[in-house]
């Protein structure tokens, strides 16, 4: 695992302790980033289900302003401190340690995230749908600032609308899509 573009250009990432991470491989990376350059210079940026931080640690080489990472497994945060601290980038970096579903839906608004990865196991589309659609109403009430983008990394093999947000753009690289998602009306808040 590698940075591929900006600052911090080819530099290795720790890579996943877990044979049960998926990560994106560096042509998927650059496809998504080939589409998001543009979003970038003074973005924040939530990453969720950060990993050892891959994609917010290529925001952060591509000028965005902040990355929050959300990762709830322990080892996999070590390493993403690791990483973030090996980059220099510890300034620019907020890493929540805990379970996103229970942090996303405090009734505190948090705001102004321009872009969100969305990278859940995929397991969780099938297991917890309904949390994943949860997450989706908190984040496009309270989170994701006018115009904000959420890129959604999921099997090709499902499907799970995220209302309020809608699909902009959808990719598909093998067994994986990536779907770029807004929101097209002001949201209701949340339940």
């Amino acid at each position: 695992m590698r940075i591929i573009a900006g600052e911090f250009r080819g530099r290795k990432l720790l890579p996943p302790a877990s044979e049960t991470t998926r990560p994106v491989t560096d042509r998927v990376k650059q496809s998504v980033f080939d589409i998001l350059n543009p979003l970038i210079p003074g973005a924040v940026v939530y990453d969720c289900f950060a990993g050892t931080g891959s994609m917010g640690l290529e925001c952060l080489s591509r000028g965005a302003a902040q990355v929050t990472f959300f990762e709830a497994d322990r080892g996999a945060t070590d390493r993403l401190r690791k990483n973030i601290h090996t980059l220099k980038v510890d300034d620019r970096s907020v890493v929540v340690p805990r379970d996103l579903f229970r942090w996303i839906s405090e009734p505190t608004s948090h705001g102004g995230a321009t872009l969100v990865f969305l990278d859940p196991p995929y397991r969780f589309l099938r297991e917890r749908a309904d949390d994943l659609r949860s997450w989706a109403r908190h984040v496009a009430a309270r989170h994701l600032a006018p115009g904000g983008t959420v890129i959604f990394r999921h099997d090709a093999a499902d499907v799970l609308a995220l209302p309020p947000m809608q699909v902009v753009d959808v990719r598909t690289y093998g067994g994986m899509t990536v779907e770029f998602l807004q929101v097209q009306n002001p949201p209701l808040p949340p339940d």
